[in-house]
């Protein structure tokens, strides 16, 4: 029951930690006293009374008071009694009262608080206890603006929790809305609209924020209410009377949007849409160019953008039913839409033009369904693209060195344009090819004297052409199309005209893109491949005054290269000297700013790589050329190999760690440029290679900054099995001794794939190499992996799984390259501690990854030593253990025979049962009805069926077979 006497129950120290002030042992004091209210059975009470009496007037105190009942509400409610209920209602009602009377409303955040709580209350109560919930309400509130404005406050609430659906609901909830829904139609919804209209009228002078706040409630809840009480001659035409009281035109706005939005038959859709603009457009409001409040525009665009998108899927709907009258006045109806949709589109607002988009593309694609255009529709055409032209075009205040929000939202309105481009390609390719043809063409011919965003734009129509008009693997300049032709007289243009000089790094950024994404164009005139490429290389390009410039252009250098290097025979040489500067590791100590970093470097080796491997030059040159190229790197790496382990400053350290990192990088990069048709070995450079690799491999003996030394030198080695042949693997013994030493789980998981490259390359060739490395590695791996670890160390647990299955691919390269001497050959307790982790890895570890390789392997090991001249001992083994491992792994509760990748460990544990009486004949079905199914208490019956499915040769079956009797088992 309620208490008493409030003051002496509430714990008002504990009521000083609400202040965000308070210091902590006060606040901790509050949490506790919070939780303690929260739990107990009538302690809460004294807050209702609190609000019911307005005790206090701390607004802190308040909003926990509403904090604790919310509490009791939301997770107690069916636990407290009839007549704690009823208190709760009543002391809501009456704390609404006590706002009626107040002089100065509450602070929003209480007032929010409150209606969250009266919302859930009313879900809770509504269908049940408290059917007149808005009845009592409105009874009481009237025309009060204060109790108006906590009731708006609690419709916005109850729409948050019953009706928004960008909020997860449960199925029983959902059902529970949808009752409250249904009951709210039937009992209260038109009392609500009325007195929603009542609001509107009576404040929409003396209190514009209640008027915009009942707007907003008429928004949301427009959307699940019988249309016909809001979408009519009374209703609609005090919203649009309120378009034009500027404090609340925005929010009017809004609400004619959700009004039109709302689903209903198509027809009817048009006439309501139609009849709203005939209403806007007599009061003025398309007459877009004399309204200067840009927010309200905005508004307002969304608002139009609303109404023709509904008229579009009107459209839509009666033109697929067949419905032809109606379906041709509402695509008059859309058509009327045109004009007022370009004035927006053009609008100098980018907000503006963006929400009318949406019309824009779905208007394009309805043209794109006519069988034929008129002149006017043609027109409507041209207009979206000069508009879409035009809007494209950068502003003067973009900020190109230091892009910010405002360059991001541009960025992201372009990306809105382009698709517009791209649909007005579907809809009339040769309009759109015309129109930039003449943008582009009368821009070029004055680029001296034109403004850098009009340059931009006309190259950027250009380049946009070519996803606009697609052509096969960019073949845009085969055929004899009047396409090609366009397309090669404006690239003519470009690359003859001198706008590669103009000084603006949007236009040089847009200049290079395009040639590039043209590059084919260059196929079909070579003549001016030497022009273009003097761009790349001088200031134009690569030695640019912007970073940014220069850092695209030379990754675009490296493609135009790869694409062209057939067509620069005779000026490889001039290249490589002009970009020699550029191909210089860049020492640590210098203070002077690269022009290229170090990522942008990378680019440009494979572009000097792809030159000298591809050029014409006789052996000789490409080997001294690369030379020349390679060697500066391996004399910079020495020089600091030996300073590093001198230096005791961990930033320096760094630096030079990251620099000699980069210089195995740069000459990895330039092995990119070998082929199949282009080996290392025809080109004459495996002596250098190899020198490479001479200079790179003691990096991994360097006892400081290990962990990127390593990483780099074993990227390079990677690259030299994949490049060179037998060459390389006198250097893999050492390589790998240094990089099994003092490793940790990740050095080993990177370390294996390397060996396993080099067994699946050379097979035969390493096995000797594997034989001597083969326990050295599995010794480190097992260290590793038995190294104690925190038990919440996420880390180091998903590090151990990821190195088992490393560990396990690795013994599967070396079974699977029939190399079984590697492993038969490491002695007999070694050969049964690897084998007895396999087993262990197939049944113990929940993976189902790790344990379908473990199947194979064992499947391969019984293949290899399972048969009558196979390995001594071994078929004991198979009884002992892999027959087991067969039936114990599915068994397990972890193995979730409805999870797909387990499933696939399950076939290929059928499949090694399968191998095993491949190998071991009748003796096999023999042992499992004799012996080993009875010790799992299957019966004669099912086990003789096993072993009738083990013994046809239909493997499809038997894995069939397998999940069944699983899942038959695990039941």
């Amino acid at each position: 029951m309620a208490c008493q006497s409030v003051a002496a129950v509430m714990d008002e120290q504990a009521l000083l930690g609400l202040n965000p002030n308070a210091d902590a042992r006060y606040r901790q004091r509050a949490m506790a006293y919070f939780e303690q209210l929260k739990e107990s059975q009538d302690a809460w009470e004294v807050c209702a009374e609190a609000l019911a009496k307005g005790i206090y007037n701390d607004d802190h105190v308040k909003f926990f008071c509403f904090q604790v009942l919310e509490h009791q509400i939301k997770f107690r409610h069916a636990s407290l009694s009839v007549v704690q209920q009823q208190l709760i209602r009543e002391t809501l009602m009456k704390w609404l009262q006590s706002q009626l009377m107040s002089a100065r409303p509450e602070k929003p955040f209480i007032r929010n608080k409150a209606a969250q709580v009266f919302a859930l209350v009313f879900i809770m109560e509504y269908l049940t206890l408290w059917p007149k919930f808005f009845f009592d309400i409105l009874s009481l509130v009237g025309l009060n603006p204060h109790g108006v404005d906590i009731y708006l406050r609690t419709l916005m609430a109850i729409d948050a929790e019953v009706v928004d659906r960008d909020i997860m609901h449960s199925p029983e909830e959902t059902r529970r809305n949808t009752l409250i829904k249904d009951s709210m139609r039937e009992q209260c919804i038109p009392s609500l609209v009325e007195s929603w209209f009542q609001i509107l009228q009576t404040y929409q002078l003396s209190h514009p924020e209640l008027t915009c706040q009942c707007l907003e409630v008429v928004g949301a809840f427009v959307s699940w209410i019988d249309l016909n009480l809001i979408a009519n001659d009374r209703f609609v035409n005090l919203l649009l009377s309120q378009m034009s009281v500027e404090e609340l035109r925005e929010e009017a706005c809004d609400c004619l949007f959700e009004i039109i939005n709302k689903g209903m038959d198509p027809v009817d859709k048009t006439k309501l849409v139609e009849s709203l603009c005939q209403v806007l457009q007599s009061a003025g409001f398309f007459n877009v160019e004399q309204e200067e409040d840009v927010d309200f525009l905005a508004k307002f665009s969304r608002l139009v953008n609303g109404m023709g998108q509904s008229l579009v899927l009107s459209w839509t709907k009666l033109a697929k039913a067949g419905n032809v009258k109606d379906a041709a006045e509402t695509l008059q109806a859309v058509e009327s839409k045109v004009p007022l949709l370009l004035q927006l589109l053009v609008h100098e607002d980018d907000d503006i033009s963006a929400n009318i988009v949406g019309f824009c593309y779905e208007y394009l694609h309805v043209l794109k369904q006519l069988p034929q255009l008129t002149d006017q529709q043609k027109a409507n055409i041209e207009a979206v693209m000069l508009a879409v032209m035009k809007k494209l075009t950068y502003d003067d205040e973009y900020n190109f060195e230091n892009e910010g929000e405002d360059e991001a939202m541009f960025v992201e309105y372009r990306k809105q344009l382009k698709m517009l481009l791209d649909r007005l390609a579907q809809v009339s390719p040769e309009l759109l090819l015309e129109a930039v043809r003449r943008v582009f063409t009368n821009t070029m011919q004055n680029w001296q004297s034109a403004a850098f965003m009009e340059v931009e734009v006309a190259i950027r129509l250009l380049y946009m052409l070519g996803e606009a008009l697609p052509a096969s693997h960019g073949a845009h300049f085969t055929g004899d199309t009047a396409k090609t032709s366009a397309l090669q007289d404006m690239m003519r243009t470009l690359v003859s005209c001198g706008v590669s000089s103009y000084q603006h790094s949007s236009v040089s950024l847009e200049f290079f893109e395009t040639v590039v994404r043209y590059d084919k164009y260059f196929l079909v005139e070579p003549q001016h491949i030497p022009n273009v490429l003097m761009a790349f290389v001088d200031h134009r390009g690569l030695r640019h005054s912007s970073p940014k410039v220069r850092s695209r252009v030379a990754y675009l250098f490296s493609r135009f290269i790869k694409t062209l290097h057939k067509h620069m025979n005779s000026f490889i040489e001039d290249i490589l000297t002009r970009i020699q500067d550029l191909l210089e590791l860049a020492p640590p100590e210098n203070g002077f700013p690269a022009l290229l970093t170090s990522d942008d470097q990378l680019f440009m080796f494979e572009a000097a790589g792809v030159l000298i491997v591809n050029g014409d030059s006789p052996v000789e040159r490409k080997q001294a050329l690369m030379r020349s190229l390679l060697t500066p790197l391996m004399d910079a790496f020495r020089l600091l190999l030996d300073k590093l382990p001198q230096e005791t400053e961990d930033e320096r350290q760094t630096a030079l760690a990251d620099c000699l990192s980069h210089a195995v990088g740069f000459a990895s990069r330039t092995s990119k440029a070998f082929s199949n048709k282009q080996t290392v070995k025809q080109c004459g450079c495996t002596e250098v290679y190899m020198d490479c690799l001479q200079t790179f491999l003691p990096a991994l003996s360097c006892p400081v900054q290990r962990g990127v030394l390593r990483s780099s030198v074993r990227s390079f080695l990677h690259r030299m099995i994949i490049c060179l042949e037998e060459e390389v693997l006198p250097f893999v013994p050492a390589a790998s001794e240094h990089m099994l030493k003092d490793c940790e789980a990740r050095d080993l998981q990177e370390f294996i794939p390397l060996i396993s490259q080099i067994t699946a390359k050379f097979k035969r060739q390493v096995s000797p190499f594997l034989q001597q490395v083969f326990m050295p590695l599995v010794l480190a791996i097992f260290e590793v992996l038995a190294r104690p670890a925190e038990d919440n160390d996420q880390t180091a647990a998903l590090e151990k799984q990821m190195l088992r299955r490393s560990y396990f691919s690795f013994i599967q390269t070396i079974t699977g390259s029939g190399m079984n001497e590697v492993m038969a050959n490491q002695g007999a307790e070694n050969m049964e501690r690897v084998v007895f982790t396999i087993i262990q890895g197939a049944v113990d570890f929940p993976d189902p990854i790790a344990q379908k390789t473990c199947f194979i392997i064992l499947s391969k090991l019984v293949e290899l030593w399972g048969g009558k001249d196979g390995m001594v001992g071994f078929p004991d083994f198979i009884y002992k253990h892999i027959v087991p491992a067969c039936f114990l792994a599915p068994l397990k509760p972890t193995f979730d025979l409805s999870d797909a990748q387990t499933v696939l460990t399950l076939s290929e544990c059928a499949l090694t049962l399968k191998m095993i009486h491949l190998k071991r004949g009748p003796e096999f079905i023999q042992f499992l009805q004799q012996e080993y199914l009875p010790s799992l208490q299957v019966s004669p019956e099912i086990a003789q069926e096993l072993c009738q499915v083990l013994q046809q040769p239909d493997v499809k079956v038997l894995k069939s077979y397998i999940k069944a009797f699983f899942q038959r088992a695990k039941l």
